[in-house]
């Protein structure tokens, strides 16, 4: 599966432009079902993840191609609605594919999605958002058949919690559904403002993205058009976290400052510098980092839950006390037991992680338990004494392109072996 060997000790400092989003990428791939025509994405990141996304499409009967950052995708001939478990189970987020298969067919076949362990990420959700829209689901086995015997309709749906993918579902669904949508409470993320802003250009009539109530107006159909992938708001932290174990600086290039809004604060309380200076976001760390007393995830403004873990591993040797409290999953703390193999001091109590600082982490031998998790513990490495061996990164590459170039490319020491 590979891993990371990993010489901790060395200052990082430079610049990068930060790569295409991989949660702003993939609606927009299940977007392209939608669209009669082509769809193009520039800057679309080269993750598997993405290429697993290709494959359902493949499966559906789109014509792809992926080089260069450009994946396209010509949905002309799409005449399938079925997606395989086995390719369900290559991610989490296979499940948005959900609401543009019943806007395109008004038929769905699907099954429970995959990806990391992080914990439940159930669909309840999407499925009743989607029922009061006119779908019908039945279960059999593991695979779940949804129709829309008498098409997608317009209603008003209040979520229950402000979740990402039923609210891009129902994006995609009600687009192309007879009548008004309204849905209140929506999620208010970049990302379902990126796929709005899209459905738009391809003829949707969506307002309100980004404001947690909004309003489709379902039209006939849409055609395709082109869309360059924003940049990666939790990649640009994962770097921003790793160059602050070290002491270092870096400017990040190709990412919309107000993205990052949610994390300045915490930043700033663990003594960091960040600021924005014409199209570069600087960042600079103290030579220790400070604790901060309580950080908690929440929706879009709040904290992000993508970030948690690169933030526990920042303060892991940081002088002072920090708690962070985990409240979008129950089981994201999975890495901690391996920051603590490194010599951190952090205590697990439910959804939150009391982290006492330390002087220094030391290398260990350790292994990634997911993606956000795994990118941690190459954070911990880089800001710790000796070298480190970190595992099972093919759950890195499911969210970050390149990370070892990128970090060389910046003064690591760090090599990728088989």
């Amino acid at each position: 599966m590979g891993c990371f060997t990993v010489e901790g000790g060395h200052r990082l400092e430079g610049s990068l432009t930060v790569q295409g989003s991989k949660n702003g990428a993939l609606p927009l791939l299940a977007a392209s079902v939608l669209v009669n025509g082509t769809t193009c994405l520039r800057h679309c990141p080269d993750l598997t993840d993405i290429r697993a996304a290709l494959l359902i499409l493949d499966g559906f009967g789109c014509k792809t191609s992926f080089r260069d950052n450009v994946a396209v995708i010509d949905s002309a001939a799409a005449d399938r609605y079925s997606i395989a478990d086995e390719t369900m189970r290559e991610m989490r987020s296979s499940i948005v594919f959900l609401g543009a298969l019943l806007g395109r067919f008004g038929h769905a076949e699907v099954s429970a999605p995959g990806g990391c362990e992080i914990g439940l990420r159930p669909i309840d959700l999407h499925i009743e958002s989607l029922k009061a829209m006119g779908c019908v689901f039945e279960e059999e086995g593991s695979r779940l058949h949804c129709s829309c015997p008498n098409g997608l309709k317009g209603a008003t749906i209040a979520l229950s919690f402000p979740s990402v993918g039923a609210t891009e579902n129902l994006l995609l669904a009600a687009s192309v559904a007879k009548g008004k949508t309204r849905v209140i409470n929506a999620a208010r993320e970049p990302e379902i403002v990126e796929l709005a802003d899209f459905l738009n250009r391809c003829g949707a009539r969506i307002s309100g993205a980004g404001e947690g109530i909004l309003e489709i107006e379902g039209v006939a159909s849409l055609t395709g058009c082109e869309e360059t992938v924003a940049g990666d708001r939790i990649a640009a932290v994962t770097y921003m976290t790793s160059c602050a174990v070290t002491g270092g600086r870096l400017a990040v290039r190709g990412l919309d400052f107000n993205s990052l809004m949610p994390l300045v604060a915490p930043f700033e309380k663990a003594g960091c510098q960040i600021e924005r200076s014409g199209d570069a976001i600087n960042f600079a760390a103290p030579k220790r980092l400070k604790g901060f007393g309580m950080v908690r995830t929440m929706p879009y403004p709040g904290f992000p839950t993508d970030s948690q873990a690169a933030f526990t591993a920042m303060l892991a040797a940081s002088d002072g006390t920090s708690l962070v409290v985990e409240n979008i999953f129950e089981s994201r703390f999975k890495y901690i037991a391996q920051l603590n193999k490194m010599g951190a001091d952090i205590r697990v109590e439910g959804r939150i992680a009391v982290i006492q600082g330390v002087e220094r982490l030391h290398g260990a031998d350790v292994v990634s338990p997911d993606l956000r998790g795994g990118s941690a513990l190459v954070t911990a490495a880089l800001g710790a004494q000796g070298v480190s061996r970190v595992s099972a990164v093919h759950y890195i590459d499911r969210g970050y392109e390149k990370l070892e170039g990128v970090l060389a490319s910046l003064g690591a020491v760090i090599e990728r072996k088989t």
